[in-house]
């Protein structure tokens, strides 16, 4: 899928280092207005091992959200990039990813900072609500940070509950919030 110069395409195992770098880049640049230096730093080291984020990025539905090139795109290359040895696409930026499982939990909907504001966790979001309308599935759920939160509530999702999870002995706040 191609919107607004974005390319939308499924997670493969290759992705795990470039979605972690997009997942602490969010959480180090974007999260850090609202967490403190600690929170901040505990939050971006909670990835598991490359095998263990691969492993929870593959068991849901994953998309990646990656910048074509003008060039690229006038010149129509936008296809499947399937075949590592394509230069043009490894070279592609991502830009954010979101997952969700069967049952509509959003656990990660993440974009770099670099990238914030442009509209990529819009489209990302889009995508998943249009996947779990067709998948017959009646509700979608996540656990928004406080700088998620916002984006979440322009999106028609409301707070359910406020929440203090822990990572380590670190709290932190975030919301249960839904979408019928």
């Amino acid at each position: 899928m191609n919107i607004m110069g974005i390319t939308i395409r499924e997670y493969r195992h290759t992705d795990e280092t470039a979605t972690m770098a997009v997942f602490r880049r969010s959480i180090t640049g974007l999260a850090s207005r609202d967490y403190d230096d600690k929170q901040v730093r505990v939050w971006a080291a909670h990835t598991g091992s490359a095998g263990e984020w691969n492993n929870r990025r593959m068991a849901v539905h994953t998309w990646i959200a990656e910048w074509i090139d003008d060039e690229l795109a006038d010149a129509g290359d936008v296809a499947d990039c399937e075949a590592a040895e394509d230069a043009a696409c490894r070279s592609r930026p991502l830009m954010g990813f979101i997952d969700v499982d069967d049952v509509g939990y959003i656990d990660m909907l993440f974009v770099d900072s670099v990238y914030s504001c442009r509209g990529v966790a819009s489209v990302l979001l889009d995508l998943v609500e249009r996947f779990a309308q067709d998948a017959g599935i009646a509700r979608l759920t996540v656990h928004a940070s406080i700088t998620a939160r916002p984006f979440f509530l322009r999106h028609e999702f409301h707070t359910v509950a406020p929440l203090c999870p822990m990572i380590s002995d670190v709290a932190f706040t975030n919301y249960l919030m839904a979408r019928p």
